[in-house]
């Protein structure tokens, strides 16, 4: 993954931990029509996000720890 996407993967991780999501909120203010930068897909795949049976996302423990890894609060 490039670099660029590095530190987009770690914004949206980082903004969903502030809290939880609704899904639609999500795909809508982070989905991109660029194949090269598929910042969800790229959260999910990695586990650092996932979405619960209320229609919401949040991080999980992994993306918790991705935050920290990187400075960043969870």
């Amino acid at each position: 993954m490039t670099e660029t996407a590095d530190a987009l993967v770690l914004d949206l991780v980082e903004w969903i931990g502030r809290e939880p999501r609704l899904y639609s909120e999500v795909i809508e203010t982070w989905r991109t029509s660029c194949p090269r930068l598929t910042i969800w897909e790229d959260a999910v795949d990695r586990g650092y996000v996932a979405r619960q049976p209320d229609a919401k996302v949040a991080i999980t423990e992994s993306g918790a720890k991705f935050l920290r890894a990187h400075g960043r609060g969870a």
